[in-house]
């Protein structure tokens, strides 16, 4: 039973690192404006703003993943997000909404296997 607790635990930060990696990434693109990016929120034709709040959401949730007490409310955020990117991809950008389905789910995930830690934030 140790065993199992501790391989859940050290299981659930290699998740939280590397979907905490992934947002700090993603965001930092959008923040910095990389060319793709600005292109790719052109297409969506909402503005550029909406690249600049999408960067922030996901950079705060990164961040948010990294902090035990609080890696529920930035998997639920991100999940939140990536609900946002699966249909865009769906109903502007075309293309495989396979990399946003997976980062749901895995945030998805994160946040069921987290939940009772929102009641002690």
């Amino acid at each position: 039973m140790a065993n199992s607790g501790k391989g859940r635990t050290v299981g659930l930060w290699v998740l939280r690192v590397l979907l905490g990696a992934a947002f700090l990434a993603a965001g930092g693109a959008k923040l910095a404006g990389v060319p793709a990016m600005v292109e790719l929120f052109q297409k969506v034709g909402v503005g550029q703003w909406f690249r600049i709040v999408t960067g922030l959401l996901e950079v705060g949730g990164g961040i948010l993943l990294l902090i035990p007490r609080l890696t529920f409310y930035g998997a639920a955020l991100l999940l939140l997000v990536m609900v946002g990117a699966v249909t865009a991809h769906l109903t502007v950008l075309g293309g495989n909404p396979a990399s946003p389905l997976i980062l749901l789910v895995l945030n998805g995930v994160t946040a069921w296997l987290t939940r009772d830690t929102w009641k002690k934030a």
